[in-house]
């Protein structure tokens, strides 16, 4: 587990545990360096969710972009 935190470190994104949209299905917020581009966090998103997710909201603050998505129903 430490291996995966330091991972995830290193690769410049972090994720937090799933919250809940309106219709039920888990989000993950994202959270990857502002000093790039928000392609970062779309592939962590799409990496995932094994594809296909829906953007709920995208912010940028104090030097990180966060996205908050929902995997898409395979």
């Amino acid at each position: 587990m430490a291996a995966l935190a330091a991972l995830a470190a290193l690769a410049g994104c972090s994720s937090s545990a799933p919250l809940f949209a309106p219709d039920g299905r888990p989000t993950t917020q994202v959270q990857c360096s502002a000093a790039g581009t928000w392609d970062a966090c779309m592939q962590h998103a799409r990496g995932m969710c094994g594809g296909a997710f829906d953007v709920v909201r995208q912010t940028t603050g104090g030097g990180v972009r966060t996205l908050l998505f929902a995997c898409k129903a395979g």
